[in-house]
């Protein structure tokens, strides 16, 4: 079933379960996987590619007020759950772009994709494998400072507010990652680029260095200034090096 809403589509792609996109652009699939910051996060990259491209940018259950069945709970569902939504609309030659929690299940999607629809991989500041000496530091306090002093106004949100946060724990489980994960990454075979911000202290750069170690051929560009979220924080660097890698695969 699909119901259409303004700013894009709720589908079903499993009883029980609704799947909220937003669908904007024409031309080449981009498919856009979000972190625990939410969709808003991602919001610079989906216009990045809107102009040229078909971007679909799902909601991952259990943000911004989507339901979570309790039968939906680890990596794996979302993973399915994509690329599924691949096939249900045949899509092809698929840029997937993921940040944070985004780009581990953007990585396993690569791995699983036995119908060939992906035919490029992008990830942020991803968490997923486990690096010795290295952890991923969920938030643990609200996130955002205090409200602006004397408006009454809340702050921009720095991290996932606290259901995300639940969904979060709840799909990484509470090792927040998977051995198993950079032993398959060496079945994926299509370009790939890990881009990091050097000033990351979520997810250390050296879990990207290791993301382009076991990937096959992938790239590794690290972004001076940037932290969690280089095309936030350090746009025009972090664009330039995806737009250069694109340009590199005739893409």
């Amino acid at each position: 079933m699909t119901t259409h809403r303004t700013g894009g589509i709720t589908l079903e792609p499993y009883p029980g379960l609704a799947l909220t996109v937003r669908d904007v652009g024409a031309g080449r699939p981009v498919l856009v996987l979000h972190g625990g910051g939410g969709p808003a996060t991602m919001a610079g990259v989906v216009d990045h590619f809107a102009a040229t491209s078909r971007v679909l940018a799902p909601t991952h259950p259990g943000w911004e007020d989507t339901p979570r069945p309790e039968w939906f709970s680890d990596v794996g569902d979302l993973v399915e759950t994509y690329l599924d939504l691949l096939d249900d609309h045949d899509l092809r030659d698929v840029l997937v772009i993921g940040s944070s929690f985004g780009g581990w299940i953007a990585s396993e999607m690569t791995v699983r994709d036995r119908g060939h629809r992906i035919g490029g991989l992008i990830i942020m500041g991803a968490f997923g494998p486990e690096v010795e000496g290295h952890e991923v530091r969920f938030p643990t306090a609200p996130p955002g400072p205090p409200p602006g002093e004397g408006t009454g106004a809340p702050a921009p949100r720095r991290g996932p507010s606290p259901a995300a946060l639940q969904a979060l724990v709840a799909y990484a489980g509470p090792s927040k990652s998977d051995p198993k994960l950079l032993y398959r990454l060496a079945r994926v075979t299509v370009p790939a680029l890990a881009v990091w911000g050097a000033d990351d202290t979520v997810v250390p750069p050296d879990f990207g260095r290791a993301y382009a170690a076991a990937i096959p051929g992938a790239r590794f560009a690290l972004i001076p200034g940037a932290g969690h979220l280089p095309t936030r924080e350090a746009p025009e660097t972090a664009f330039a090096a995806i737009d250069d890698f694109l340009a590199s695969i005739g893409r």
